[in-house]
């Protein structure tokens, strides 16, 4: 730790709001290589709340920049990692996940799927053994006593805790697919969230999208279903059909849903100053 760190963190306590304005400037400006430092000092300071408090608002205020600026970069990509994009959004609860962590995790749970698949099974066979494996073996399900928990919203807690909402579920069964080289899309439906299996055989022309073969309901234990059955579920909520609601979305859609969707759960719990906050990211996502 330099001397200089060490000096401007000794401020931090100052009664005076315009040094400590300063200092905590200051710091700001130096990014999150001041983070261990500033974790250090809160250690040594068990017996100063205030000063611990100001250390904990410095912490996050230095992530939350950091956040925004990682979020950015991801968003200016040309096809940007759903894996990475869920990382970045996870580091606002939990600033040890990392891609590689969520990439691992994923790779465990693929591993036993891929000994069971080979080119002669049927996509709907293949997705079968997907669900067999989520949802028999592992006993994933869809969290409908706590449906709004914020903890729904992080896919790496979902594959822990083995429930989580609609969108944590699907996220979880495409990386699964990705890894698997498999063609299962995120379906950015209203109210909900599922994934699509598309025609991986389709000879493309003109562009034209690949048409889907059947859609999936990971929230409902991997249920397969239909286009019409989409279109009677849009009609039960009176939401009129439009062909982008069945079609496959990006990961950036699929990253866009997921802030909203901590932010709606933050509200719900009475975290109004957190919810606040993440709605500046919001604009970083931006259609």
């Amino acid at each position: 730790m330099s001397k200089d760190i060490q000096s401007l963190i000794n401020l931090l306590d100052d009664p005076d709001e315009g040094i400590f304005g300063h200092v905590r400037n200051e710091l700001k400006t130096i990014g999150s290589e001041v983070i261990p430092s500033l974790e250090f000092h809160w250690e040594r300071n068990r017996t100063n709340p205030i000063f611990q408090n100001r250390i904990e608002e410095l912490i996050h205020e230095i992530q939350i920049e950091n956040i925004k600026i990682e979020l950015t970069a991801w968003n200016e990509q040309p096809t940007p990692s759903l894996a990475e994009g869920i990382s970045i959004i996870s580091r606002l609860e939990y600033p040890e996940v990392t891609k590689e962590y969520v990439d691992e995790a994923i790779r465990e749970f693929s591993k036993e799927i891929w000994l069971e698949l080979n080119d002669q099974l049927t996509a709907l066979e293949k997705v079968r053994i997907i669900n067999h494996f989520l949802f028999d073996v592992h006993g994933f399900s869809g969290n409908s006593d706590d449906y709004h928990a914020v903890v729904n919203n992080f896919p790496h807690v979902v594959m822990q805790q083995k429930t989580g909402n609609p969108l944590s579920l699907s996220i979880i069964y495409i990386l699964i697919a990705e890894r698997l080289e498999l063609p299962i899309y995120g379906i950015n439906l209203p109210r909900h969230f599922i994934v699509a299996y598309v025609d991986e055989f389709f000879q493309e022309n003109n562009g034209e999208m690949q048409p889907i073969l059947f859609y999936i309901n990971p929230f409902s234990s991997g249920g397969v279903f239909g286009k019409q059955e989409l279109i009677d579920f849009l009609e039960r909520i009176n939401i009129d059909y439009k062909e982008s609601f069945a079609s496959p979305c990006d990961n950036r859609s699929i990253v866009r849903r997921m802030l909203n969707n901590l932010i709606f759960s933050l509200s719900r719990e009475g975290r109004h100053d957190d919810a606040a906050e993440l709605k500046e990211l919001q604009n970083v996502l931006t259609e």
